[in-house]
């Protein structure tokens, strides 16, 4: 890697960031462009957010916030700085650097999709100019930067680390969590060149707290899997665990909180219906997928995987067995689901084990309902679809249920309510537990 970008473009760069004279275009306004957007307008730079939903562009423009936890007077605020979005790509060519913020999911085989990156480097490649910076933040398999980005910079007579810089930096965001938000998480950012790394730490700590340089694009691409894949592992061993200890009539939670009391050595995962969001459950199978380019096969990674993906399985037989026992079959049984959302307090359903349970209760033939504070109408997705909407938790709802099913653990909820009138409560959280209230767990 060497610093070989002249002195004059590299020089003109960090001026124009230093002085907030730059204009930050990015591309993909969801869970990761907005807050971002909103970190870097705070920081007194011009933002210009790009997005292929007119409808979203519509909102954001509105400054009417399309997540949960970004309020509309962040984005009130940003605007007063000079924030607008747009879907009109050729308007990249306005930007002094450009960072990529859409989704990586996984296909039909569980392989990476990566045609929302591609796609937007087919849309901005004709606009790329000389003393820009392009950043990708998507989560990806190690070489994407390099192998899917930068011959769209060299097609566009651009020379990355001469004229142009490229950069990848992958996005942490944990959507509901009050300790840290995108200025305070610290930032992991790796150039192709010398030159284009120094530039993505300048860009980066204009507007984050601590920055955090590695070697290469292909390093911060397997720190972001590293990240997560962790996460996969130790969620999949406390998966794998409960089950074991639910065979011999033990509370799993009791044993990890007290295993958590060793001072030393112990790091406390919970087990839960399965695992969601956009991260965990998708990105072990990006380097799965690399690693059979080398030959490899991670079977540890995969066993992972496998034992979270089989848990919404386990908790609908865990189901079937509670009625069984009530004399009540699965089918045309009234189900009412707690939380759709994959984790707690956030109205994101991407990923979510509750829809997995929940296609599962279909297909078993309930009669199928949810509430849930966060998503009160069941979102169109790519792959599930529900014509439902949440439910008000009544007395009289609840002990019309045959079973009610906590899947997320959303703080609005009312336990005590919940457990006074439902006639079955199974709890795959934990939650019942820590009230010190007895319910059936899964």
């Amino acid at each position: 890697m060497s610093d070989n970008a002249p002195p004059s473009i590299l020089t003109s760069f960090l001026d124009r960031l230093a002085a907030r004279r730059s204009k930050i275009g990015i591309i993909g306004m969801g869970y990761v462009g907005i807050p971002l957007a909103v970190t870097v307008g705070r920081a007194g730079f011009a933002v210009l957010g790009f997005d292929v939903l007119e409808e979203r562009i519509r909102q954001l423009n509105s400054c009417q916030s399309p997540i949960g936890h970004i309020p509309n007077s962040e984005l009130e605020e940003i605007k007063a700085v000079g924030f607008e979005a747009s879907s009109d790509f050729s308007r990249a060519s306005e930007c002094d650097a450009l960072i990529i913020c859409v989704p990586t999911p996984l296909d039909k085989t569980r392989e990476p999709d990566l045609s929302y990156v591609v796609s937007t480097m087919v849309a901005i490649g004709p606009y790329l100019k000389k003393g820009q910076l392009l950043a990708l933040e998507s989560t990806t398999w190690p070489g994407t930067t390099e192998e899917i980005l930068k011959p769209y910079v060299e097609r566009a007579g651009l020379a990355v680390g001469m004229d142009f810089f490229l950069v990848y930096s992958p996005e942490r965001e944990d959507p509901g969590n009050a300790d840290f938000n995108t200025h305070t998480i610290p930032k992991v950012v790796g150039g192709d060149t010398s030159a284009c790394r120094k530039a993505g730490m300048a860009l980066y700590g204009a507007f984050i707290a601590t920055v955090i340089p590695v070697s290469s694009t292909k390093a911060a691409e397997l720190t972001k899997l590293l990240e997560n894949i962790q996460r996969s592992v130790n969620i999949g061993l406390m998966n794998e665990m409960k089950v074991v200890a639910d065979a011999m009539d033990l509370d799993i939670f009791e044993v990890i909180d007290a295993a958590a009391t060793k001072p030393f050595g112990f790091t406390p995962y919970y087990p839960g219906p399965g695992i969601g969001g956009h991260c965990i459950p998708i990105d072990p199978f990006y380097l799965t997928w690399k690693a059979r380019e080398y030959g490899l096969h991670t079977r540890f990674i995969e066993l992972a995987g496998e034992i979270n993906a089989n848990m919404p399985s386990y908790v609908v037989n865990k189901l079937v067995r509670a009625l069984s026992e009530r004399g009540k079959a699965l089918n045309g049984a009234n189900i009412l689901v707690l939380g759709v959302a994959y984790k707690r307090d956030v109205e994101d359903v991407r990923e979510s084990p509750s829809v997995i349970v929940m296609e599962h209760l279909r297909d078993w033939g309930c009669k199928l309902s949810y509430s849930d504070p966060h998503v009160p109408t069941f979102p169109t997705m790519r792959e599930h679809k529900f014509d439902l909407s949440s439910e008000p938790l009544t007395p009289e709802f609840l002990a019309a249920q045959d079973a009610v099913l906590l899947l997320t653990d959303h703080s609005e909820f009312d336990y005590d309510f919940i457990a006074q009138h439902a006639p079955l409560l199974i709890d795959t959280r934990g939650i019942y537990r820590r009230l010190g209230m007895t319910v059936l767990t899964a």
